[in-house]
């Protein structure tokens, strides 16, 4: 405590031939839910997970972790909260949590408001780092299961919440045993250590996190020119809680695939013989992983097609 910055021995780490990756991020306006809500803790969590998501993607692990804390007047009992979570979120992923910053702005905030940013710094060897150069026609899209919204799209969910006129303290529609702002604030899955056990084991080519675009508009990132993806609507349920804001908003599934993850949370890339030891290696480290398209050849600007989407996805 009370150091000018933080230290971090990448030698001792054992890297050979070490590429460093970082990556910074926030939170977004699901920060509103939890000042509203009045629970801070998860929004830690979430820091973290959407900075080191971005990290592994890359085929990079985790080192270290700072977050920037800024509000109008210091609350402790709140920035504790938060700060409890980033810890947490940094146990998960393996990093080291080595700095940051408070900072108190009075006039910038209005009263309970706070922001937060997290910078997230990892290590790859060289000849590790994702994706690779050789994704083929004919590859098998895995999609691994998201555990909520995670942290996207929140601007449209608070949007719904005023249509449905529904209190975060009341119970969620779609599962009356949670509430509706516990239901909203359930932390982004981190997929570090799982993801790290994939990798290690051969076969990923490549690794796109499902963030804000959606899977219309992340997997295209990972994806060479001239290629394309096919996903299967039918190949995996719609959770409860998309389905929910689809029928109160008027949400198109289209426009429900550009903007929330959906239930997919994690996409890997990988050949077809190598594609069911990969989902054992991820259902052995606590994933569901199932195949949920192909690459395919497509040189549109839309190169991501789910087919079959307004049947499997329609609303009841």
């Amino acid at each position: 405590m009370g150091g000018f910055g933080g230290l971090f021995d990448l030698k001792a780490a054992g890297y050979e031939d070490p590429v460093l990756i970082s990556a910074t991020d926030g939170v977004g306006t699901k920060l509103k839910i939890a000042q509203e809500f009045g629970v801070h803790h998860t929004v830690g969590i979430d820091l973290v997970a959407m900075c080191v998501n971005d990290l592994v993607v890359q085929g990079g692990e985790p080192l270290f972790f700072l977050d920037y804390f800024a509000t109008g007047k210091l609350e402790i009992d709140v920035a504790t909260k938060v700060i409890e979570g980033v810890a947490e979120g940094c146990l998960q992923s393996g990093s080291a949590l080595i700095g940051g910053e408070t900072a108190e702005m009075p006039g910038m905030y209005l009263p309970g408001e706070y922001d937060l940013a997290g910078f997230s710094v990892g290590a790859a060897e060289r000849a590790s780092l994702l994706p690779k150069t050789n994704i083929a026609t004919n590859d098998v899209i895995l999609g691994i299961a998201s555990n909520g919204l995670h942290s996207n799209g929140f601007s449209l969910v608070r949007q719904v919440l005023k249509t449905a006129s529904l209190q975060l303290n009341k119970p969620a529609p779609f599962n009356p045993t949670r509430s509706m702002g516990d239901e909203l604030l359930e932390p982004t899955r981190i997929y570090v250590k799982s993801c790290l056990a994939a990798i290690r084991a051969g076969g990923v080519k490549a690794l796109a996190h499902i963030t804000g675009g959606g899977l219309i508009e992340n997997i295209p990132r990972i994806l060479p020119s001239g290629l394309g993806a096919d996903l299967y609507g039918d190949a995996w349920d719609l959770p409860a809680i998309f389905s929910w804001l689809a029928k109160i908003g008027g949400i198109s599934p289209m426009e429900m695939a550009r903007t929330f993850n959906c239930g997919i949370g994690m996409v890997i890339i990988t050949a077809p013989d190598q594609a069911k030891e990969l989902q054992k290696i991820l259902y052995d480290n606590d994933e569901i992983a199932t195949p949920i398209g192909k690459v395919v050849e497509r040189s549109t600007t839309d190169s991501v097609v789910i087919l079959n989407i307004e049947e499997a996805w329609k609303v009841k």
